[in-house]
């Protein structure tokens, strides 16, 4: 190995209170094996054995070595950051606990293997497409992680294009261009509505959120079917684009109907508990709705379903985890490892609250 290769590897650690290199070489003789299989052990490629893997990483420790990344990014074209550049609002990111989890769980299983996550929130898909293109312009990430799949999505094919490894949370990607990990929600759905069926609602609204996500769409898809299986007396669908005036309003609407829904579906936490506020407000001000207040049911749980009341019921994935999945299946990819297209990964668990114990004759 070159001086320059062993550069590449090299890193800093404290002796006699002066700082000095501690390279690959350095690790290599305190083990006796060669500097080849040390720098294959430390970046966790195969061609050597979990042992030596351990045995490296133990003496890499020991020595107080860690990797320069200005010196490897010079040396090869890795930068060691992941990009995430979703096409949603600052604000609606932090009115969201699920995303804020998610990403919580990216950077677990990123910095466990020495990468950082660039996160740059987008107002539109336009704008995400223009950072993608600047990103790889510029060489400044090694792999980008995907979410909120759309109908027509051109984003798999531009980072296709680009040579840019991406990894999607939902799908699957149709174009089967970008591997996924996906939430069964058309499942989650059914054992949503075989609860309300179970408390006699046969009434039933779900308030979705944006029509040209998949997610959104195999929720309706599956709303309708069991509709139509189940033999429901009438249902209503209505998009809201998260807007949660909108879904209030929306609510407040479907109960002034003469046989109105006893029992709302939401999909996400903010719609369900803002509605929830608003009905709860008419019922005390008017009495106008003689049946009280319907069931409700959210599609995302967070500390808002069991701080308000009546506690709401929801569906709980563990967003940290998934996360961490989605961000491992990026990191194989980069690691040149061969990747499954489409996993459904997690089980969502209905978590029943005081929103829907009440049974309907």
């Amino acid at each position: 190995m070159t001086n320059n290769d062993e550069d590449k590897g090299a890193g800093t650690a404290r002796s006699s209170g002066k700082q000095r290199r501690i390279g690959l070489k350095d690790i290599a003789d305190e083990l006796g094996i060669s500097q080849t299989a040390v720098s294959f052990a430390i970046n966790d490629r195969p061609g050597v054995s979990e042992e030596t893997k351990r045995k490296v990483k133990q003496a890499a420790a020991k020595l107080g070595w860690s990797p320069v990344y200005a010196a490897q990014a010079l040396g090869s074209s890795k930068t060691m950051t992941v990009g995430f550049a979703p096409a949603r609002s600052a604000d609606g990111l932090q009115d969201e606990s699920f995303m804020l989890h998610f990403m919580t769980g990216l950077h677990a299983s990123f910095s466990a293997k020495g990468y950082g996550l660039l996160y740059r929130p987008c107002s539109s898909l336009n704008e995400e497409l223009a950072v993608y293109r600047d990103w790889s312009r510029r060489k400044r990430v090694d792999g980008v992680i995907l979410v909120d799949l759309r109908a027509d999505d051109p984003r798999p094919e531009l980072l296709n294009q680009l040579g840019v490894t991406a990894a999607l949370a939902g799908g699957p990607d149709p174009s089967g261009l970008v591997p996924s990990l996906s939430i069964d929600d058309s499942g989650t759905m059914t054992s949503v509505l075989r609860h309300l069926l179970d408390r006699g609602h046969r009434r039933i609204a779900y308030l979705c959120g944006d029509p040209a996500l998949d997610y959104s769409r195999d929720r309706e898809t599956a709303f309708r079917a069991f509709a139509k299986r189940s033999r429901l007396e009438s249902i209503h669908v209505e998009f809201t684009e998260f807007d949660t005036t909108k879904a209030a309003e929306t609510t407040l609407r479907l109960l002034r109907l003469p046989v109105p829904p006893t029992a709302f579906i939401y999909e996400s936490e903010t719609l369900a508990a803002a509605s929830l506020r608003a009905v709860s407000k008419r019922l005390l001000e008017t009495g106008e709705y003689p049946a009280g207040l319907p069931a409700i049911v959210s599609f995302e749980d967070s500390f808002i379903c069991e701080a308000v009341y009546p506690s709401i019921t929801s569906v709980h994935r563990d967003a940290g985890e998934y996360g961490a999945k989605v961000a491992k299946l990026l990191l194989k990819m980069l690691a040149g490892e061969r990747v499954s297209g489409n996993r459904k990964i997690l089980t969502p668990q209905l978590i029943v609250r005081e929103s829907t114990e009440r049974t309907v004759g």
